[in-house]
């Protein structure tokens, strides 16, 4: 008997650890329900002595998207060290809220999507960026200039998953795409009517070129689990309109624009996506879209341009009226 015990008792502690093992790999995709965090990057030193701060953000929602305006629920604050570490002190400074982050939250991971210049006498501060993406979720990103953020292009590509995740050495001096917008930056258009958008985009370094590697194509292949912890995307020029300022779902883009996000997903318009392949560029570098918007407001588009490693941006301010 006593040794029939010590066999159940056996089997329930295999059972255990079988059970915990599983729930320690877990894999889960919410599309909603979760939260957005905002994301510091790096920084490096501009030619005139100040310095770029880089800020990315976190939706680990698949598919829920945030709006929160500039305000008490998303705000930059210049503090001393360790001014804003306590997450229920409120850092709002009218004067200092807006740097120019979106006030619309893609899903998942969105790098690299703005920057911030200081002065050369930043020194030791913090520059946070506070975002509450739910009632009970308040989440801060501290930008400083600590010698272990400094980036440079290489690593804005390995953080991206650039050229199929490359190391190679020349993604050091990476030029991004020369980006240059036809018309004003500053448009008015009614209700229902089509605005007419269109951009030049040029790679100065042709760095990194374009890949002729096959496109994925067998179930295998399409469906591989990802290789690394960055998922990868291809080299090549592409751009897209996004919206940065007010909400997407009351704008819609002919053609559909491909994702700036990294949607890793297979068949999801993303240049993270497999068997996504990236775009030839356009007759003469010349990308044309057109905007409809179904509700007035204010909003700012975003044109994304990027080789694949690198990004250059570009603002569009439109006043929407009935």
């Amino acid at each position: 008997m006593r040794y029939i015990w010590i066999q159940i008792f056996s089997l329930f502690l295999l059972l255990t650890t079988l059970v915990g093992s599983v729930t320690a790999q877990e894999r889960r995709m919410a599309l909603s329900g979760e939260t957005a965090t905002p994301a510091y990057e790096g920084w490096w030193p501009n030619d005139d002595g100040t310095f770029k701060l880089f800020f990315g953000y976190m939706n680990t929602n698949w598919e829920e998207e945030f709006d929160i305006d500039v305000g008490s629920e998303n705000y930059f604050s210049v503090v001393d060290p360790g001014e804003l570490d306590d997450l229920t002190a409120d850092g709002y400074d009218f004067g200092q809220a807006d740097q120019g982050q979106p006030t619309h939250f893609y899903p998942r991971r969105n790098p690299f999507l703005f920057t911030v210049d200081v002065p050369e006498d930043f020194g030791e501060k913090e520059l946070v960026w506070t975002l509450r993406s739910r009632s009970s979720y308040l989440a801060r990103a501290y930008g400083t200039l600590k010698s272990d953020y400094r980036i440079d292009p290489q690593v804005i590509s390995t953080e991206v998953g650039g050229a199929f995740g490359s190391l190679d050495d020349r993604l050091r001096t990476n030029i991004p795409p020369d980006l240059t917008l036809e018309g004003e930056a500053f448009r008015t258009v009614r209700v229902g009517e089509s605005l007419d958008l269109s951009v030049t985009v040029i790679d100065p370094d042709n760095l990194p070129a374009r890949s002729s590697r096959p496109i994925p194509r067998t179930p295998e292949q399409i469906y591989r689990p990802p290789q690394s912890i960055v998922v990868s995307s291809g080299p090549g020029e592409r751009f897209s309109w996004i919206i940065y300022r007010g909400p997407a779902d009351r704008a819609s883009f002919k053609p559909a624009q491909m994702k700036t996000y990294m949607d890793s997903r297979v068949y999801a318009n993303s240049p993270w996506s497999p068997p996504f392949t990236i775009p030839m560029p356009p007759d003469n570098n010349r990308w044309s879209a057109s905007v409809t918007f179904d509700t007035p407001g204010e909003y700012v588009l975003r044109g994304v341009a990027s080789d694949g490693s690198m990004f250059s941006y570009q603002n569009v301010n439109v006043t929407v009226m009935r």
